[in-house]
C-alpha cells in the first residue's frame, strides 16, 4: 500500500493529484501546515518534517516532483509518463523538473516573507523581487501554451500536473490575475480535472 503524507494546497498536492489521476489506492496521512510543527511525531518518519513524504513498500520519497516521475514510469506508462523511444521524453523530464526548480523555488519565498514570517520579520523587497522573478520565469510556459493544450505529448502527462500546482499555487498567491489568456485558460482546464478536484478536497487550507 502507497502511503503520503500531505498538507493541503501544499506541494504535497501535486503527489496526490497523480495518485488520483492514476486510480491507485493510497493511504493518506493528513497534516496541518506546517507539519514539522503542527505534528512533531511526524519528524520520526521524515526527519526533514516536509511534505510530500511517500512510502511505496521500501522507497521512501520527499520530493515532489520526483514522487510525480515516480508514479508515472513505475504505473502510468502509455498515460501519465512519456517514455524514452517517445520524441518529447527530453521536453517531459524538462517541464517535470522545470515546476520546481524553476517556478516554485520564487514561490516559496513569497510564501514565507510575505505570510508565513512574523510581522516584523517579513520582507516586502524580497516578496516583490520574487513576484517579477516568478512572472519572468513563466516566459516558456505562456510560449508554449499558445499553441497548444497541454505542455508536451500532445496530451495530458505528468508534467501538468507538475507545472500546474505551480500556476495553482500562484492563484493561491492572488498572482494569476496577471497570468496570459491561454496559461489561466490552461489552468482551469487542469482545475476542472476529476482527479484534481478529489486531491484538492483532501485537509485543511494553508494558513494564508
Amino acid at each position: 500500500m502507497i502511503e503520503l503524507w500531505h498538507c493541503k494546497d501544499a506541494r504535497s498536492l501535486r503527489a496526490t493529484w497523480a495518485l488520483e489521476e492514476l486510480g491507485l489506492t493510497y493511504d493518506l496521512h493528513l497534516m496541518e501546515f506546517p507539519p514539522r510543527a503542527t505534528s512533531p511525531a511526524f519528524l520520526e518518519v521524515n526527519p526533514l518534517g516536509t511534505v510530500p513524504f511517500m512510502r511505496d513498500g521500501a522507497t521512501e520519497m520527499t520530493e515532489s516532483c520526483a514522487i510525480v516521475h515516480y508514479l508515472a514510469v513505475r504505473y502510468g506508462m502509455g498515460t501519465l509518463a512519456v517514455g524514452p523511444d517517445e520524441a518529447a521524453f527530453g521536453d517531459w523530464l524538462n517541464w517535470l523538473y522545470h515546476a520546481d526548480a524553476t517556478l516554485t523555488f520564487p514561490q516559496t519565498l513569497i510564501l514565507r516573507y510575505g505570510r508565513f514570517e512574523p510581522e516584523d520579520r517579513r520582507q516586502p523587497q524580497v516578496v516583490e523581487d520574487y513576484t517579477q522573478w516568478f512572472f519572468s520565469r513563466l516566459k516558456l510556459v505562456n510560449a508554449r501554451l499558445e499553441g497548444a493544450e497541454w505542455l508536451c505529448a500532445g496530451r495530458f502527462t505528468a508534467a501538468d500536473i507538475s507545472v500546474g500546482y505551480a500556476l495553482f499555487l500562484g492563484d493561491i498567491l492572488g498572482l494569476s490575475a496577471h497570468y496570459k489568456p491561454q496559461t489561466r485558460a490552461y489552468l482551469d482546464r487542469l482545475m476542472a480535472r476529476d482527479a484534481f478536484q478529489r486531491a484538492r478536497a483532501r485537509g485543511t487550507p494553508l494558513p494564508v
